[in-house]
């Protein structure tokens, strides 16, 4: 996994002010991959609760991190109980790795 332990700090901080503390929450992709150079980081993160506005949410959620993290790409893939499942957030769930 290619996150040092403070990014992962960050992000657990800024997932648990914004969704709470049972928000789980998930890399995938090319960060998940130590053989790799570059990438963005991607998140999978499930609620249990229904979500007013889910993207706006994920926006903001995004939006913090990046400033917290600084110049990185940060992409959102946030999951609550009414979303439309798609082939993604298998590969995420399945793949990923909790952080």
């Amino acid at each position: 996994m290619r996150l040092t332990s403070q990014q992962v700090r960050i992000i657990r901080e800024k997932v648990r002010e914004t969704l709470g503390r049972d928000a789980r929450v998930h890399l995938f992709g090319s960060r998940v991959d130590d053989t790799a150079r570059g990438g963005d980081i991607d998140l999978y993160i499930e609620v249990d609760q229904v979500l007013v506005n889910r993207a706006a949410t994920a926006s903001r959620l995004a939006a913090q991190l990046q400033m917290a993290l600084g110049d990185q790409r940060i992409d959102v893939l946030l999951v609550d109980p009414q979303t439309p499942r798609q082939p993604i957030h298998g590969v995420a769930a399945r793949e990923g790795v909790a952080l």
